[in-house]
């Protein structure tokens, strides 16, 4: 059993996850083995976020006051938390893609960019692109007029080179 001390310490480590971290997915595991949950947490490790278990009680204390306080206010059963700071859409893909191989693991809520989302919401989250592909997307997107712009530049001079060309091999042009 805790003492209160380290009680307290958990309760400021999770009132500063809740207060700083603007990502955050409520799970439930039932029945997990050691070998899955170990598998978990290194999925949730491999994007870039971290994977914690919490005391239902503690986690409803701890983010009084904040934006998770929808998503973590009415818990039931074994709950854990997977939270990031970088990138939510990489978190879901896979959290979800362990979800789909282990039914003992599911979504019970989430936060993402401070606000409360749904389990189906997760669901729709984990289907969009990943942040680096939506970046490259605007990045080609950004570049296509320059490109476009550089090619209509450069051919005024090439169809003139070309033009040139043909009239000095046809004796064209007299001196």
């Amino acid at each position: 059993m805790k003492k209160k001390s380290e009680k307290s310490s958990d309760l400021e480590a999770l009132r500063k996850v809740f207060g700083t971290i603007p990502h955050l997915f409520v799970t439930g595991f039932e029945k997990l083995t050691v070998a899955q949950d170990f598998e978990l947490r290194k999925a949730v490790r491999g994007v870039g976020g971290r994977y914690q278990v919490v005391k239902n009680n503690l986690a409803a204390i701890a983010a009084e006051g904040t934006a998770s306080e929808a998503a973590v206010s009415k818990l039931a059963g074994m709950t854990s938390i997977a939270y990031t700071s970088t990138d939510p859409v990489a978190l879901a893909k896979a959290l979800t893609a362990y979800a789909k191989t282990n039914p003992a693991f599911s979504f019970k809520a989430g936060v993402v960019e401070g606000r409360a989302i749904e389990v189906k919401s997760v669901q729709e989250l984990a289907s969009l692109p990943s942040r680096e592909e939506l970046l490259a997307k605007v990045l080609f997107l950004i570049n296509a007029p320059a490109q476009r712009l550089v090619t209509a530049i450069g051919g005024v001079g090439r169809n003139l080179a070309v033009v040139i060309d043909q009239g000095v091999k046809e004796n064209k042009f007299q001196q």
